[in-house]
């Protein structure tokens, strides 16, 4: 039986730092820059906010969020750091709905920011088994998961490569994006092989970047917000682990159980999604977590790009603002930029890349040890 909230906790406000690479800037001050964003969004003063929640993975010295909420004035309010891997951002927002829905909190910040270096990502300790043997980085394990796919499925590999056409098709048309060039498929094909079968356009690049959204109670909003026109329902939160799997790992399956709690909070299903956010660090990551969200059935996403369903303009608009594919993906930023783009496309702000008529979306976050957020979020 899913837990239901006591009350109803909306999203008040939502600012992003632009994802890129910035060598002048600290991790500080991307997380800064997004959080006055958010207080300006909201018309709030960092004085109204009763908790906050930072999320990032890299170590930036011990409590990074009191260092950089710290420059806006202590205000003796608990500030709690969440390393949850690339969730730890979304992993930030489901405390922040959590200490609200309970009546802890009235008002609640969640945060993050990374600046994630070049190269190839791992994610295990350095003495590890997977470390010592090269099963340790991300896109390997990407690409395995993609070719047992590709060969229990018969999908193509034009199907996956759609998935980075669409996705920077989308983010150049966001002032936000780390990327804003746009690809043929051939282009995406042909570009360097990183792990057969994903070549270098399949990969999400690691980038820099912070983001925040302020939460609060619908009851209190009016106390604290000029507008409330522009606040947006927090209709279902969840956050699950993977079963034990026999050491296949199955991200399918932590989605699954994430989306399934998501859902029952909400009273809503795969149906009722006018917009979606999934975690595409790869392209092979999309297709999974359409499926995992009950988008559709098991081992049939693929057809979906080829068919041009998940464009903008299609029946499920998937990664308007271009995803992790062209957005980049500083881990601790990441969970909360999903946030924003759902929250920009319901209040119909999103400008060029707006979908018509958006009331209900969704926001799916995954992270290596098996973990998975799923919000939904209505007008």
């Amino acid at each position: 039986m899913v837990k239901k909230p006591e009350r109803e906790v909306v999203v008040a406000g939502v600012g992003l730092h632009p994802f890129g690479r910035f060598p002048d800037k600290t991790v500080y001050d991307l997380a800064t820059e997004a959080v006055l964003a958010a207080l300006n969004d909201a018309g709030m003063k960092f004085k109204d906010i009763q908790a906050a929640y930072f999320g990032h993975v890299a170590r930036e010295g011990a409590t990074p969020g009191e260092i950089i909420l710290g420059e806006l004035g202590h205000t003796g309010i608990p500030i709690i750091n969440v390393e949850n891997a690339c969730t730890s951002g979304s992993s930030a927002f489901w405390l922040a709905f959590w200490g609200i829905a309970t009546g802890m909190f009235d008002v609640a910040l969640a945060f993050g920011s990374e600046k994630v270096p070049r190269g190839p990502v791992g994610a295990t300790p350095p003495d590890s088994l997977e470390r010592l043997i090269g099963a340790d980085f991300m896109m390997a394990a990407y690409a395995l998961g993609m070719r047992r796919y590709m060969e229990e499925t018969g999908a193509p590999i034009e199907a996956f490569a759609q998935v980075s056409v669409k996705a920077h098709k989308n983010a150049s048309l966001n002032p936000y994006s780390h990327y804003k060039k746009v690809f043929t498929l051939e282009e995406v094909l042909n570009s360097r092989m990183i792990a057969t079968p994903l070549t270098l356009y399949q990969c999400c690049p690691t980038s820099e970047g912070g983001a925040a959204a302020i939460l609060c109670a619908r009851e209190v909003a009016p106390k604290y917000l000029k507008d409330t026109n522009r606040i947006i329902s927090i209709a279902g939160a969840a956050l699950s682990t993977a079963l034990y799997s026999g050491g296949e790992g199955d991200e399918h399956g932590q989605i699954l159980l994430a989306a399934k709690d998501a859902y029952e909070m909400a009273g809503l299903g795969p149906e009722d999604m006018d917009l979606v956010q999934v975690h595409d660090a790869a392209t092979y990551g999309e297709v999974n977590g359409l499926e995992g969200l009950g988008l559709a059935p098991r081992g049939t996403a693929w057809k979906l790009e080829l068919e041009g369903q998940t464009e903008i303009t299609g029946r499920i608009p998937v990664n308007t603002d271009g995803g992790l594919q062209a957005m980049g993906h500083p881990f601790g930023a990441t969970g909360i930029r999903m946030i924003h783009e759902v929250v920009t496309q319901l209040r119909g702000e999103a400008g060029p890349r707006q979908v018509k008529d958006a009331k209900v979306g969704i926001a799916q976050c995954s992270g290596y040890g098996g973990v998975a957020t799923v919000h939904i979020l209505k007008k």
